[in-house]
């Protein structure tokens, strides 16, 4: 039985160092910055490594349709999925996850392009 990425990070409190500092990366970019100007970091960096511990195989849920739904407000572009991308893939590879990882993850990212991104 293979171990999930999740595991392999070391759990929630490793995943939660890497999404605050992902969210170090994403603030200093000028065109995702302002979509965070009124928004409780604290609380997002807690929503943000629930989510991204589903998508390295950990506990946490959510469905298509509450990524939908949370997202719809922001309206978030192809631009800003593409920098916020990019940002991940950055601080993975500062993190010194495997080329095989980083792939993973950014892959699982793209999968809920459709679900963030405002079409």
């Amino acid at each position: 039985m293979s171990t999930s990425i999740y595991d392999q990070l070391g759990g929630f409190s490793s995943v939660r160092k890497l999404i605050s500092s992902f969210y170090d990366n994403v603030l200093e970019e000028e065109e995702l910055a302002t979509l965070f100007e009124k928004v409780n970091m604290e609380s997002l960096i807690d929503h943000q490594t629930k989510f991204f511990a589903m998508l390295l195989g950990g506990p946490a849920s959510y469905t298509d349709e509450e990524l939908k739904r949370v997202h719809l407000r922001l309206n978030i572009n192809d631009s800003q999925f593409n920098l916020t991308k990019s940002c991940l893939e950055e601080t993975l590879e500062d993190f010194e996850l495997s080329e095989e990882h980083v792939v993973t993850i950014s892959e699982a990212f793209e999968s809920k392009r459709e679900f963030i991104v405002v079409t």
